[in-house]
This record gives C-alpha cells, sequence and structure tokens, in this order.
C-alpha cells in the first residue's frame, strides 16, 4: 500500500518507519524545513528520535500535495487540536473516497468532537473511510522494533483488515476493532488518568493509590464512551485497559510526567514551556470534562484533574476530596 504519512513527531516517524520496514510505500510529509533538512542531511529524526537511523525508502517532503498523491492511506499523526485544521489545508489534495486514519489522540476544544467526527465534518464531502490506531505504544519502543500489540477501529471491515495486514509486523501485531468510536475514546481518555495517576505519584501516595485510579478511572472511561456510543468490552482491549496501565505507570508518558510534576508542586504553563512534545491529556481534559456535563456522566476523576489544571486546585486536597465522596457499591 501507499502510506501518506501527516506529521513527523516521535509517532509520525515511528510509524512511518515501521511501515517503510513492513515494505510498504510511504512518503512523510514534514512541517518544517529545518527538520527536513536535518532528516536528510543524517538519516535521523534529530529533533524526536536522535540517534535512530530511519528506513531510507520513506521520501519525506515539506509539499503536501506530493505527499498525499497516489496515497491509498493518508495517516494523520499530529496534535489533536490540530487536526482539523490540517484536513481542511489538504481537502484539494485528497481523492474521492479516502481512507483516512488517525494515530492522535484527543477530543477537540470548543466542538468536543472526535476524530472521526472531525472528518466526518472537515471531509465528508468525499465519502472517507476511517480508521483509528490507538493502544499501548510508546514511539520510543516501537522504532526500536520492541514487541507491540496496538488496536485498528474501522467500520469497513474490508478496509480495517487491509489496514491490520499493512501495519502488523515482526514486532506490532495489530488488533482490528469494528468499534470506531470505543477505540478513539480509549486513546483520548486515558490521558486525562494519567494525569490523575501522576499527580498521585508526585505526591508519594503510592502503588495503592495509583491502582485504585486506574481502576476506577477505567470505570469513568467506560462510562462515559458507552454513554457515546461506544461498547463496553472495548475497554477491556488494547485501546482500553492496556494503554490505560501503560501511560499510568511508564516513565516515557508524557501526560504522566505532566501529573508527576504538578504533584511535585510545578506550575502547569512552566511544565508545558519545558515540554518539546504535546501531552494530549491537557487539553483534552476540558473537552472529556464538558462531555461529561453534555451527557450527564458523573467523571469524578477527570473533574478533579480539570480543577487541578484549570482552576488552581491544590492536587493533595483534590485527591482528599476524592477519598471523601459518598460510598457506593462498586457495581452501580
Amino acid at each position: 500500500m501507499k502510506f501518506a504519512v501527516i506529521g513527523a513527531g516521535s509517532w509520525g516517524t515511528t510509524l512511518a518507519d515501521h511501515l517503510a520496514r513492513n515494505g510498504q510505500d510511504v512518503r512523510l510529509w514534514v512541517r518544517e524545513p529545518e527538520l527536513l533538512a536535518a532528516i536528510r542531511s543524517t538519516g535521523e529524526n534529530t529533533w524526536y528520535m536522535p540517534g535512530v537511523k530511519l528506513n531510507p525508502a520513506i521520501e519525506c517532503s515539506l509539499d503536501a500535495a506530493r505527499v498525499l498523491d497516489g496515497a491509498d492511506c493518508a495517516l494523520f499523526v499530529i496534535p489533536s487540536q490540530h487536526f482539523r485544521a490540517a484536513l481542511g489545508s489538504m481537502k484539494a489534495h485528497l481523492p474521492k473516497k479516502p481512507v483516512i486514519a488517525c494515530a492522535s489522540k484527543g477530543i477537540e476544544l470548543g466542538t468536543l468532537a472526535t476524530m472521526s467526527e472531525v472528518v466526518e465534518q472537515s471531509v465528508g464531502s468525499l465519502k472517507p473511510t476511517f480508521a483509528m490506531l490507538s493502544g499501548p505504544s510508546f514511539a520510543f519502543e516501537v522504532i526500536r522494533g520492541m514487541p507491540t500489540a496496538v488496536s485498528l477501529g474501522c467500520a469497513n471491515r474490508k478496509v480495517g483488515k487491509e489496514l491490520q495486514a499493512a501495519f502488523s509486523g515482526a514486532s506490532l501485531r495489530v488488533y482490528y476493532n469494528s468499534d470506531v468510536r470505543g477505540v478513539e475514546l480509549g486513546g483520548a481518555i486515558k490521558n486525562v488518568i494519567a494525569i490523575a495517576a501522576g499527580i498521585s505519584d508526585g505526591l508519594g501516595f503510592g502503588s495503592n493509590a495509583r491502582a485504585a485510579l486506574i481502576t476506577r478511572g477505567l470505570a469513568e472511561m467506560t462510562r462515559l464512551s458507552v454513554a457515546m456510543g461506544g461498547k463496553a468490552q472495548t475497554f477491556m482491549g488494547l485501546s482500553g485497559m492496556g494503554d490505560l496501565v501503560l501511560t499510568c505507570t511508564g516513565e516515557l508518558s508524557r501526560n504522566r510526567q505532566v501529573g508527576l510534576r504538578l504533584g511535585k508542586g510545578q506550575k502547569l504553563l512552566e511544565i508545558l514551556e519545558n515540554m518539546k512534545m504535546v501531552a494530549e491529556g491537557v487539553k483534552t481534559t476540558e473537552a472529556v470534562h464538558q462531555l461529561g456535563i453534555k451527557h450527564g456522566i458523573e467523571l469524578p476523576i477527570t473533574t478533579m484533574v480539570y480543577k487541578v489544571l484549570n482552576e488552581g486546585k491544590d492536587p493533595s486536597e483534590a485527591v482528599r476530596e476524592l477519598m471523601a465522596r459518598a460510598l457506593k457499591e462498586e457495581d452501580d
């Protein structure tokens, strides 16, 4: 297959390299001329993946028209808050009935749209087929060939199975899932819970607290997603429990690192200014909080993370309030 990978951050670069190693025809769109020059001169993405030689078969370009020309699949790997703008700017270069895959995990602020909804609203007239790649996958490990398993959500089974085969390789195993909504929401909401887990760790509350946040966080994810059309069983899989556990415990998790630093007393603005890559959970927290209100779903962990990020609430006080909530039955 011919893939146009849009976005040369750590994950976009990793997926482009992986697809090229799988024998796919890959073109990578790079936004910054300086980064493109560095890739061409060193054979490495020196900004996001220094020290890793990329597959020389990858064609890199600043020209979106060139990258998208003749592509069987346009794979967008850019921050979710910029997804709509990127689609709009590249719509003229997409064919009729394009296959648009997304590996960005977030929910758009303002519209509260998921990534599949952004595609439908932006390029729906082209009759696109949408697929969502999500699951426990740190780019640092995938690009080094460490064993990884992810989910690919696609309502079109034929296209989904074709993409499953194209992405799967010796070190990356892809599971097909028809529940697109569940796969995309799992990947987005888990980042909010990861910030909470990081806050808990930063406060020194230990393994018990982290385990409780992961478990009750999974319940929150499932409640909201089912209300929005996702399937509960999806959250027992890779894009739900799998991604949640990784993001809440892994040292490479940007969202956990944000929470960790908040728990240790740093201010959010200071944390974000010192991060080169985007922590999707910061803006997704506001969107998930608003979705909970919209659908009448109680999201106590998300609410506290929202108050810490947006209202200056003291992290330790947020944890105390969570522990002091009215007692409930676990299966309620």
